[in-house]
């Protein structure tokens, strides 16, 4: 699976989509990749997996542990427009819990390789994206590769060469975490600095929580 490298090891482009407005013209929403929609695994699961990003990860600094659901996203100037559309979206997926058990890999055209953990069950993670995208349909950038959206967290960078041996090696340490994804978050980033969360929101309705913002 061939992909670009970018600041999050995925491959992007410029070229969004947008929409006519009632002059005619194309109307381009703002996107930036500073900001994304995420699951988040809770902190007390972190050290195995920031363990394997400590060694191979240069993005360990920016990136806390996550799974993009939309990225980019909304610059972080405008978050409060959002936040009501995006609780009473998250609120229509319940919540289900998590398996990382499987390290896979995607090639890119530089011939490094990012390595990454799959997050089960695929199925839910499909439905939390489509949920959203069905919300946000012009932020549709990690749906746009040949295979569609991809969960995955990715835990490192490798050359082709060392790429198996580290697969094997890996895999073979490896405990399964789980977890429960209860929420989603809100994050972005200033200029180089490391992603933090703006605001937590809470999956299903059961509890009827309402979004945790910290803008």
């Amino acid at each position: 699976m061939a992909r670009d490298e970018d600041d999050q090891s995925l491959g992007h482009t410029n070229t969004y989509s947008g929409s006519l407005n009632t002059y005619g013209t194309v109307f381009m929403p703002p996107k930036t990749h500073h900001s994304a929609v995420a699951a988040l695994p809770p902190r007390d699961v972190w050290e195995p997996i920031q363990g394997i990003r400590r060694r191979y990860d240069r993005q360990i600094h920016r990136w806390m542990p996550h799974v993009n659901v939309l990225y980019p996203f909304l610059p972080h100037a405008q978050f409060a427009t959002v936040i009501p559309r995006l609780t009473v979206a998250v609120a229509r997926v319940p919540v289900f819990q998590v398996t990382l058990r499987t390290f896979r890999w995607f090639t890119h055209r530089s011939g490094r390789c990012t390595i990454w953990l799959d997050p089960e069950p695929h199925d839910a993670f499909m439905r939390l994206h489509a949920t959203l995208h069905e919300a946000f349909p012009a932020y549709d950038d990690q749906s746009r590769f040949a295979g569609g959206f991809t969960p995955h967290l990715s835990v490192g960078q490798v050359t082709r060469r060392e790429l198996p041996h580290l697969l094997v090696t890996l895999q073979a340490t490896w405990e399964a975490v789980r977890f429960d994804l209860t929420e989603v978050a809100l994050i972005w980033r200033e200029a180089d600095g490391p992603f933090q969360v703006a605001c937590h929101l809470p999956l299903g309705r059961e509890h009827g929580e309402e979004a945790k913002v910290e803008l």
